[in-house]
């Protein structure tokens, strides 16, 4: 078993991380200082970070407030840290020194399924296959051949929707992911418990079990207890499709197990120049280098999303259901590699090394190492360990 320190690492500079127009972006980062012993809620100015904890001792309470991106721009603060040096301090697992965290704290991590006609497909192919990568190619033919077709176009609930319903019955091809993919309401789940996510740099795990597994780039809208988008970033919302293949009702092993639930690097505010608009014209770049020399790229584009993202919000939160300290959403992926990694028909699966980096031009770049779930740093450090921290520094 590797230790953290020993693991390929990835190779990380500020310039690496921050979006492609960082100079005007209102940038959240969260940073774990030692001299504390816990995190410091911090706005990105420049080349330096900036602390802003005595002011918003939580990403959460400071996006409360609908003064939260004036308060990042110029708001006053405490230490700064460079960024560069966060950032090598990350890369490098140096958790002796000041690094970057998950830029979430108290936000519960909710999750959308099968938002794009793509994706959706595959989840199909898992369900019809039972989570046997051997048998994908066979099962991905047929199911392409009747389905493919039937869902170009379609807007999910509408009556175009329930014309594809009967007809994918009539094949003998219904599923429960084309219900929640075509049907009136979506798959919106719980990914991961509060303060579980790793940012960037970190590793993310999968079970040591799954021998079918992926990478799953996402959008991640942030929003606080009113409802309100205030920000958005990008996510790693692992799949283990062997298991989840299984039975659906495996959804919370195959989804929610330690460190793996990525976030990062940073939060980006909406402001003039980047509004919900933006956000739902996003593309999002992937890629993946093994430690064998193998690279796989693909990519996601928000244009392609079946919901609007205003839609997954409502039906995550409404009358319904509330979250008092807001929450993050994932909204879903366009990307599910086929192409086989090993024997012909097995499709892609990772390996204990990859490198996997999310980008985005205007959010920057989510960058892990993957590893076991069970051979990750185990996660200690939860709400109770964060009041106390927070109440010893005099700041709640």
């Amino acid at each position: 078993m590797k230790s953290a320190a020993t693991r390929p690492r990835p190779v990380l500079t500020a310039a690496s991380v921050l979006p492609e127009d960082a100079d005007h972006a209102v940038l959240v980062a969260r940073v774990h200082d030692p001299e504390w012993n816990g995190p410091c809620v911090a706005a990105v100015r420049g080349e330096r970070v900036v602390d802003l904890t005595a002011i918003a001792p939580t990403v959460s309470g400071l996006l409360e407030r609908d003064d939260a991106a004036a308060i990042v721009r110029e708001g006053p603060g405490g230490r700064t840290w460079p960024l560069d040096e966060l950032v090598e301090a990350t890369a490098a697992c140096r958790r002796d020194l000041p690094h970057l965290l998950a830029p979430i704290d108290l936000q519960v991590i909710k999750a959308a399924g099968v938002t794009f006609a793509r994706s959706l497909l595959e989840r199909v192919i898992e369900e019809r296959t039972g989570g046997d990568p051997a048998q994908a190619a066979r099962v991905r033919a047929r199911v392409g051949q009747v389905v493919g077709g039937a869902l170009n176009g379609i807007r999910p609930g509408s009556p175009q929707a329930d014309r594809a319903k009967e007809l994918l019955v009539s094949e003998g091809l219904w599923s429960q992911y084309l219900e929640v993919g075509i049907g009136p309401d979506p798959e919106v789940f719980t990914k991961a418990p509060v303060l579980s996510a790793v940012g960037t740099g970190a590793d993310i795990g999968v079970l040591g079990a799954s021998v079918w597994n992926n990478p799953e780039p996402e959008v991640v809208l942030v929003v606080d207890s009113r409802s309100r988008v205030r920000g958005a970033t990008l996510g790693n919302d692992v799949n283990l499709r062997d298991i989840e293949g299984r039975s659906a009702l495996l959804l919370s092993r195959a989804k929610d197990n330690n460190a793996s639930c990525a976030i990062g690097p940073f939060v980006r505010l909406l402001d003039d120049g980047f509004d919900l608009d933006t956000v739902r014209g996003l593309d999002i770049d992937l890629r993946v280098d093994g430690t064998d020399g193998y690279v796989l790229h693909g990519s996601s584009s928000m244009r392609e999303i079946s919901r609007d993202i205003l839609d997954l919000v409502a039906a995550t939160h409404g009358a319904h259901h509330q979250y008092p300290d807001g929450f993050v959403l994932f909204t879903g992926t366009l990307f599910a590699p086929t192409e086989d990694r090993h024997a012909p028909g097995t499709g892609f699966t990772h390996e204990h090394g990859d490198i996997v980096r999310i980008s985005s031009p205007r959010l920057g770049a989510l960058v892990n190492t993957v590893t076991a779930s069970e051979q990750a740093p185990p996660w200690t450090f939860g709400v109770r360990a964060l009041m106390h921290n927070l109440a010893q520094r005099g700041v709640l």
